[in-house]
């Protein structure tokens, strides 16, 4: 089994700037605001309150209002989503959508999360959870790699 790099597809210096000012912003979020921005986190609070009639706090309406009028903001510029072409069809959006809400919640957070907000805070689950991912990920990329060669 071979593979091939679609390097038309490849954004080094796109994901290096993205990934900063992700950083940034969690670290500023945390210094300004005093809390974590674990967008599923947020998400999933702001669900909680609708589904149980509890006054939601307004600092989450705002915070992913604001997420998504940047992603708005972004396609309104022009510059549109790297991959965006293999998007899942949209029978499938919802669903997937459920399933990673579910895993984010049974995880105590989604992977990008607890890379970017719980490793910096040295939080014992978050440094778990990443470990477990990456050698999740490296145990994947073997066995696909590999797979033929061992049948």
């Amino acid at each position: 089994m071979s593979f091939v790099i679609e390097w038309s597809h490849l954004h080094p210096l796109a994901a290096l700037g993205g990934g900063v000012l992700i950083g940034t912003a969690a670290g500023l979020f945390a210094l300004a605001a005093g809390k974590i921005m674990g967008c599923s986190g947020i998400a999933g609070a702001m669900l909680h309150d609708a589904v149980y009639g509890v006054r939601a706090q307004a600092w989450r309406a705002w915070f992913m209002g604001g997420v998504l009028l940047g992603g708005l903001l972004w396609l309104a510029l022009g510059r549109g989503f790297p991959g965006a072409a293999h998007a899942l069809p949209a029978a499938l959006v919802l669903p997937a959508g459920l399933l990673t809400g579910f895993g984010t919640r049974l995880g105590s957070g989604c992977t990008s999360g607890h890379g970017v907000c719980g490793i910096p805070r040295l939080a014992p689950r978050s440094l778990l959870a990443v470990g477990l991912f990456m050698a999740s990920g490296m145990l994947t990329v073997f066995v696909i790699r590999h797979a033929g060669a061992l049948l």
